[in-house]
Order: C-alpha cells, then sequence, then structure tokens
C-alpha cells in the first residue's frame, strides 16, 4: 500500500476568491482529497480606494469558516493560508491578517510576488517539468504572475498589476462592453507586458492556471457540471480564445451568466481575464497554451510538505 504522506490543507485568499485545497503530498505528488472554491471579490474597490471594503472582508471570513470544518474534519496536520496581490495592495491588509488570526487561530501569509510566482511554477510544473524554456501564466484578480522556467527552475517571474477585478473595475463601465474599453483595457495591459518582458524573455510552451483558462476549457467543452479532470491538460489555441473571447463580450451580464460551461461567479470579470490571455500569448508569440488545474496551491501544499 503506498504511503499516504503528509496531509496537507492550503487556503489560498485571492482577490476574485477564496479557495481551499486539502491533501496527501507523498514524494511531491499531490493526492486532492478536497478542493473548493468561493468567488469572494476580496479586491472589490482595492484599486481606486485602497482599502478592502468590509462586506468583501465577511465575505471571506464566511468561506474561511466553511473550509476551517472541512479541514478539521479530514485531519490535515499542515495548514497554510497565503494571501496574494489584494491583501498585499490595501491599507488595511494588516489588519484584514490579524483579523483572521483572532477569528479562525490561522496565520496567513501574505506572499510577495516571487514567492507567489515560484509557488505557482512549482505547482504548474510538478507533474512534468519542461524540458524547454515554459510560460506559466496566473491570470488572478488583482495581479497576473509571469514565470519562465525549464526543468524545476525559472529564469524569469514578473507579477503585473493587471487582474480580471482590478481591470473590469478600471476600464468596463459598459454592459456589454463597449469596443473602445475594450480596447483600452488591452492597450493598458499590452503596455505593462511590454515593460516587463522587454525583447529579451521568450518561451516555447505556456501553461494556464486559475479562473479564466480553467473557465475558458470548461467553456470550450461545453461542460455542466463543471468537470476539473476534463478541463486539466486542455489545450486552448489562440484562435478559439479570440471566438470565444467575442462572444462572452458581445452579450450583457444576464446572458453571459447563462453561458453553458461558465460558472456564474465568473461572468462579471471573464472578459478582463480573456483580454489578459490573448494579450500574453501575443506577447509571448504562443499560439497555444495547456491549461492546468495545478497552481499555487499545488506548489504551496508541496513546499508544505517538504517543511513538515
Amino acid at each position: 500500500m503506498p504511503e499516504r504522506g503528509t496531509r496537507v490543507a492550503v487556503i489560498d485568499v485571492g482577490t476574485n476568491s477564496t479557495r481551499l485545497l486539502v491533501a496527501d503530498v507523498a514524494d511531491g505528488r499531490v493526492s486532492p482529497l478536497e478542493r473548493r472554491s468561493t468567488v469572494t471579490r476580496l479586491g472589490r474597490g482595492v484599486d481606486l480606494s485602497g482599502l478592502l471594503a468590509s462586506e468583501a472582508i465577511e465575505d471571506v471570513c464566511e468561506a474561511i469558516g466553511g473550509y476551517v470544518g472541512i479541514v478539521e474534519e479530514l485531519g490535515a496536520e499542515t495548514v497554510d493560508v497565503i494571501a496574494t496581490s489584494a491583501v498585499r495592495d490595501a491599507e488595511n491588509g494588516s489588519a484584514f491578517v490579524a483579523e483572521l488570526r483572532e477569528r479562525f487561530a490561522l496565520s496567513p501569509r501574505v506572499l510577495d510576488g516571487e514567492e507567489e510566482a515560484r509557488s505557482t511554477y512549482l505547482g504548474a510544473t510538478s507533474e512534468s517539468p519542461p524540458s524547454s524554456p515554459t510560460l506559466v501564466v496566473d491570470i488572478g484578480g488583482g495581479s497576473t504572475e509571469l514565470i519562465v522556467g525549464q526543468g524545476s527552475e525559472t529564469s524569469f517571474h514578473d507579477s503585473l498589476q493587471a487582474g480580471v477585478v482590478r481591470h473590469s473595475e478600471r476600464h468596463i463601465a459598459s454592459d456589454p462592453p463597449a469596443a473602445s474599453e475594450l480596447e483600452a483595457l488591452a492597450s493598458d495591459v499590452r503596455g505593462l507586458i511590454e515593460k516587463s518582458i522587454g525583447a529579451g524573455v521568450e518561451a516555447d510552451n505556456g501553461i494556464a492556471v486559475a479562473g479564466t483558462p480553467t473557465s475558458l476549457a470548461a467553456v470550450e467543452i461545453g461542460l455542466e457540471p463543471y468537470d476539473p479532470s476534463r478541463v486539466h491538460g486542455h489545450t486552448l489555441v489562440l484562435p478559439s480564445i479570440q471566438r470565444m473571447l467575442s462572444q462572452l463580450a458581445s452579450v450583457p451580464l444576464a446572458e453571459r451568466v447563462e453561458i453553458p460551461g461558465l460558472h456564474p461567479d465568473r461572468a462579471p470579470t471573464i472578459v478582463a481575464g480573456v483580454v489578459i490571455l490573448v494579450e500574453v500569448m501575443r506577447a509571448f508569440g504562443l499560439e497555444r497554451v495547456t491549461v492546468s488545474e495545478h497552481d499555487i496551491l499545488y506548489g504551496t501544499a508541496i513546499a508544505a510538505a517538504r517543511e513538515s
């Protein structure tokens, strides 16, 4: 009988969603027992106000309250709570971390961009370390991580101030989005990428993680209900992504929520996410990306098991 390894729980407090992974980790292999995701939009308004909204904090706390019960029930030996862009950027981020510590006896870590990139790359490549330079792109609510690596080593990483919540709020006021709004959004993202990678960062292949690519895969396949085993490893090609962008951006939110494969909670911010993905692929000259369910949750679980 194979060794169970270390039972690890990871809670990721992201800008758009609060997620849970409970898994057994042995020899760098992650065997999930439970995975949950709740769209809590902690980063709503942070780009404008610089503060986490009290209603958003309550939504996150409600999600975490449910997750804590699952963690206890499954008997996780190690619990790691990570927070990313919204908490990093907000003036009251440290007060929010203190509140989580007080309410749930958890010790959240606010990751900097380098830690976020390292954990994301580890998770995305843990099953099959790439043999040639590969881009891992993680489109979050408040930031987008770009990591290029080969094998277990990374050669480049950056955290762009571009995300599905941040850029929806910054550029999209119409429903459905106006062509001028989409052009301004794309131009903004393009400028951030160009400033980041210059002319010297290249990749032969791409892996895309997080809600934007997984949603696109589910829409393309027509998944109802969502099935992570069918999404993981799915290939998205640029012409198909652009067709889906046209479909998603041409209808009002009331119709977008009805599109098969798209979770209704993702519908308000999916257009910005797809624009970001298209601009990243164009910048790196990638015609296709592989969708991965193995992201920062997996990377954090592997690192936590090593340290336990």
